[in-house]
């Protein structure tokens, strides 16, 4: 059963933590996604198994957590990620990052450096408001955003979602791509050739892209974008234990 915090925002978000060896391990989920996912889960039952600690949550708009979806923005999101992040643990946290949360965790990670011990990123979707959803938006889409203030979107997954202006304009000011990236600690970043949702050249980028001594990219054939097979699980826990030392 989840619990819950209230940012200094005023969002309640609702979070499932796990106690056990620091430094801990913090799962930060994708757009629309929530902390029960089959990533989630899984790091959960490797962490009460190797008596690691764990701690997954919900995005504001997400889940269990207070708010509407539509109401949300990158750097909201963000903020509770901080927020659970300073709260609920002590000292850096290995941060696994899945889509949306690859983002997330690096504005977590240029934010407060101090507050993580290495980062596992899986099929990282940074900026991917503006690369993604601008960029694929043709010009009488983008007049219909700009004037009604929101478009739909349609889904593999679900029914169609929102895309508001205010995600796409919040997103400009979270960008991460265009501008120096540090990362001084054991980076992991997971993607699948066959993931239709965040292109493989977008990992290829934020390799060539981040600046530290030790950050690695692991293409697994043939895997999508949900990453969710047994061997692909297997992989996520081997980068996590690698970061860990």
């Amino acid at each position: 059963m989840s619990r819950s915090i209230e940012t200094a925002d005023g969002r309640r978000i609702a979070f499932h933590q796990t106690a056990g060896k620091g430094p801990g391990v913090v799962f930060l989920g994708g757009f629309m996604s929530d902390m029960t996912g089959t990533k989630a889960l899984h790091l959960q039952q490797w962490a009460e198994r190797t008596g690691r600690a764990f701690l997954r949550f919900d995005y504001s708009g997400h889940g269990d957590s207070g708010g509407r979806f539509e109401d949300g923005c990158i750097g909201d999101w963000a903020a509770d990620a901080r927020a659970v992040i300073e709260t609920l643990t002590d000292g850096p946290q290995v941060l696994v990052g899945s889509s949306m949360g690859g983002w997330i965790s690096l504005l977590i990670a240029r934010a407060m450096p101090q507050r993580v011990a290495g980062l596992v990123t899986i099929a990282a979707a940074p900026d991917f408001t503006e690369r993604g959803f601008w960029a694929g938006m043709d010009d009488a889409t983008r007049d219909r955003l700009m004037r009604d203030g929101v478009v739909m979107r349609p889904s593999d997954y679900d029914a169609p979602y929102p895309i508001t202006r205010r995600l796409i304009e919040d997103g400009r000011e979270n960008l991460v791509m265009d501008r120096a990236l540090e990362l001084p600690f054991p980076v992991r970043l997971l993607q699948g050739t066959a993931d239709a949702d965040v292109p493989m050249q977008w990992a290829l980028d934020l390799l060539d892209h981040a600046r530290g001594d030790d950050i690695r990219l692991t293409l697994v054939k043939g895997a999508d974008h949900r990453f969710s097979s047994d061997a692909c699980l297997d992989l996520t826990v081997e980068a996590i234990e690698d970061v860990l030392g």
